[in-house]
């Protein structure tokens, strides 16, 4: 047969829908074992998931249907690579059991600031307003914060948020506002344009970002810096909880992970990979507004009681109530369906409308879909999805939103925005190599 034309723009990979693309190829395959094309996108949507060696099989199989297509050899060369990079990471792994934490290492105090460096400095222990402009200031015109200060920030957010619950309960005092945002993924120009359109973070203005803080764009260091930055300024004035591209897996495919590498050192890698596992999953606001990344269960009868006995200290699961909440998306059809992405499931509006009522809780807001508009509200009013990173990846054209509640009766007010430009650095610019051969 010929083996010619092997792509994966079937993979939407912006809008990661992997699972879909899985199901299709598979269907494909079953009807023709010897269908080069469905090998090769089953494989590119595995390796986009981080599954290296169900990619690896795939990839093996394309090269022996099509022995001399190039592209093919390319894409197993990189698979293997990337296997046997995860055996040694695999053979030399510490248990978490025994592991000592990074944070252990790391002595602030002892690192010297250069007399030259005319950047952003915290003056003792006190993580001030000022300092937090000048630092965004210097992040705007592409300078660097000192490494001695970048490890006070994500130290000392490390402790507030090991302190935690898994779930967040938040007063709104009558009278006053609160801001929920969703993915920013990276894109810290957009970021200072919502505080421009909605005032900085502070006791009188808190936020709450909803995850997905990193990866894709190319400012994902100068993202989470500020916003653990106001954490650590006023801890009532942002709340933060966990995307599925909070972890491991997710940054070393996704440009985080080079980034840091880049822009700090190997062992900011790991000092965020072990912050990024305190952060809560969920928040509920004047117990009546249930605030995730993601989505609802493959069971009823969840209970807010139940995600907080959550032991959420660990890169996220690939089943069970804290990948659900990480990872599952709303669907137009009642009960449940498969996910698209290959993680988590589809929930229908009755879900929604159970776990509501089990809960004496009035709406669910979620992120972790790009939306044309920011947002959408779906399940009869009772679920809005809200995102905050407008033409997301330089390519979508969306707009992005924020959600404005004012206590006491907590209706929601959507702002949406439009992108602001950015440096000339692409999306994606630190991925991982092997994600950049199907982009």
């Amino acid at each position: 047969m010929r083996c010619t034309g092997l792509t994966v723009r079937s993979l939407t990979p912006k809008l990661e829908e992997y699972g879909s693309a899985i199901q299709d190829a598979t269907k494909a395959i079953e009807i023709d074992p010897k269908y080069s094309k469905g090998y090769y996108r089953r494989g590119a949507a595995y390796l986009a998931m981080g599954k290296f060696k169900d990619a690896l099989k795939d990839f093996q199989q394309v090269k022996k249907i099509c022995p001399n297509d190039p592209d093919a050899t390319k894409k197993l060369k990189e698979c293997e690579k990337a296997v046997m990079k995860l055996k040694f990471e695999e053979a030399i792994s510490v248990p978490e059991s025994g592991r000592r934490s990074v944070a252990d290492s790391v002595d602030y105090h002892t690192i010297d600031v250069e007399p030259q460096y005319a950047g952003a400095r915290i003056e003792g222990d006190v993580v001030t307003l000022d300092f937090v402009k000048k630092m965004m200031d210097d992040f705007k015109n592409q300078k660097c914060l000192h490494k001695r200060y970048a490890y006070q920030i994500v130290l000392q957010i490390r402790e507030m948020l090991r302190a935690l619950p898994s779930l967040v309960d938040i007063n709104v005092p009558n009278g006053k506002h609160f801001t929920v945002c969703g993915d920013v993924h990276g894109q810290f120009y957009d970021l200072i344009n919502i505080f421009e359109l909605n005032g900085l973070p502070s006791e009188d203005n808190p936020y709450l970002f909803n995850g997905d803080f990193v990866d894709r764009g190319s400012f994902s260091v100068e993202v989470i810096l500020t916003l653990f930055a106001f954490k650590c300024m006023s801890p009532s004035a942002i709340y933060l909880s966990r995307g599925n591209h909070e972890s491991k897996s997710m940054n070393k495919i996704y440009g985080f992970e080079g980034e840091v590498k880049s822009k700090l050192s190997d062992t900011f890698v790991e000092l965020f990979a072990e912050v990024f596992c305190y952060l809560p999953l969920a928040h509920v606001i004047n117990g009546k507004v249930f605030v995730v990344h993601g989505g609802l269960f493959s069971v009823d009868g969840v209970k807010l009681s139940d995600i907080k006995a959550i032991d959420r200290f660990c890169e996220p699961p690939e089943e069970g109530l804290m990948c659900e909440l990480l990872w599952s998306d709303p669907q137009p059809q009642l009960g449940r369906g498969p996910s698209k992405r290959g993680v988590g499931l589809s929930f229908g509006a009755d879900v929604t409308k159970r776990f509501l009522q089990d809960n004496n809780l009035d709406l669910v807001v979620r992120s972790h879909e790009v939306k044309d508009e920011g947002y959408e509200i779906e399940h009869d009013g009772k679920l809005i999805t809200v995102f905050s990173a407008p033409n997301y990846c330089d390519q979508m054209g969306n707009k992005g939103a924020f959600i404005r509640f004012e206590a006491p009766d907590l209706t929601p007010k959507i702002v949406t925005f439009s992108a602001v430009p950015h440096p000339d650095v692409k999306p994606m610019a630190y991925a991982n190599n092997f994600l950049r051969l199907f982009s």
